[in-house]
């Protein structure tokens, strides 16, 4: 069922835009479940769990060196050490204070990690991400201030209504900074985010799903 749902996924992607990456999510799920998808030679997975990704990832990027490991998860600036040890991109980077401090890890390391700016789209109170008004500020400080590899912004629409007028806003502020990639569209509404341009998907349940 898994590699049913994953092929589907991946042939729904690919009529719409042969640009797309597609992230796996794969909060919760257990290796043997993992290994289904790393066996058809897929190279990109999310998690949003430091401690869970160090667990369950660890082992297998270094048996599989092409393996690109995403956080798509909220990141305290405690675990920003932790989270620039093993993945490859971060989506969440929300705040100054992270920002500095992996400019200072990068600093000290030969690895350059990829960012994107998470922006608080809707401009919802309980969610995390940079206010739209500020992206811009934002943006010049990381990359002019900081040296960090800012490639582009990702956010979460609200909850319950059309996301398309949320994912053009993104793309329009992304296009505004001189960023090229979008982290948008997730398992129920991933279509959606490709038509208005986005260049990363995260995919979770809609592979995993026994449905």
């Amino acid at each position: 069922m898994i590699l049913h749902n994953y092929s589907k996924v991946l042939n729904t992607v690919k009529i719409l835009s042969e640009k797309i990456k597609l992230i796996v999510a794969t909060k919760n799920q257990d290796i043997n479940k993992i290994n289904l998808i790393i066996s058809k030679e897929h190279e990109h997975f999310g998690e949003n769990r430091v401690q869970e990704a160090s667990i369950k990832w660890r082992n297998l990027i270094s048996t599989n060196p092409k393996l690109k490991l995403h956080l798509i998860g909220k990141l305290q600036s405690n675990k920003a050490k932790d989270a620039f040890k093993i993945f490859h991109y971060i989506h969440t980077l929300d705040n100054e204070k992270l920002a500095e401090i992996f400019s200072k890890l990068e600093n000290n390391s030969i690895k350059k990690v990829k960012y994107f700016i998470q922006v608080n789209i809707g401009n919802e109170p309980q969610k995390n991400g940079i206010a739209v008004g500020k992206v811009g500020q934002f943006t010049n400080y990381c990359i002019n201030d900081l040296k960090l590899n800012i490639i582009g912004l990702m956010c979460i629409p609200p909850v319950g209504v059309d996301s398309n007028q949320y994912f053009k806003k993104l793309a329009d502020l992304a296009k505004a900074n001189n960023l090229k990639e979008l982290s948008m569209g997730m398992s129920n509404d991933y279509e959606c985010a490709i038509k208005n341009g986005a260049t990363f998907i995260r995919v979770g349940s809609k592979i995993f799903s026994e449905v």
